[in-house]
């Protein structure tokens, strides 16, 4: 039987990825995956490395700040593995550090558990996340080395049924 992984962020996105996921292959294994980032990995992507490690304070406090994204990152992979067994599937969570980009660490993960599919949803939880997750998806797609399943978002695949339903109805 095919292992899924299944890229989980909490958003309505994720979440739909899921379902469809379910919907399409029902009673599959699936490890659903939420990345975290340490405390480092942020500052030297904002380009405030040096600033930064003083705001925080010891490297005490760096590692609690690291375990509570972590911590964060398993409850949300545990949300994610309920709803994918609500939903039919037989789903485990798991959390992973992210090690370089987003998109590698998910692939890294795939090719980790040998994951016939990756499953995950075109945009994140919004703002800038949501621009910076869509790229993660088209990442992924890029550079993945088997099949990869992009969900689109629940709200913009309404919007298009309804402007192509319009555009077909005469007035």
């Amino acid at each position: 039987m095919t292992m899924i992984l299944v890229s989980y962020d909490g958003s309505a996105d994720a979440q739909a990825a899921i379902d469809r996921a379910a919907q399409l292959m029902p009673g599959a294994q699936a490890t659903v995956l939420s990345v975290w980032e340490s405390y480092a990995h942020m500052l030297a992507w904002s380009g405030s490395v040096g600033m930064g490690l003083g705001a925080v304070g010891t490297s005490a406090d760096v590692e609690r700040v690291d375990a509570a994204s972590r911590t964060a990152a398993l409850a949300t992979a545990t949300e994610g593995a309920q709803r994918a067994t609500t939903a039919g599937l037989i789903a485990q969570p798991r959390s992973e550090g992210r090690d370089a980009g987003i998109a590698d660490t998910i692939l890294t993960v795939a090719a980790d558990i040998d994951a016939g599919v990756v499953v995950m949803g075109t945009r994140g939880r919004g703002g800038v996340t949501s621009f910076l997750l869509g790229s993660v998806s088209h990442a992924v797609v890029q550079h993945a080395d088997r099949a990869v399943l992009v969900v689109p978002s629940p709200a913009v695949a309404d919007r298009r049924r309804a402007s192509a339903h319009r555009a077909t109805v005469p007035a």
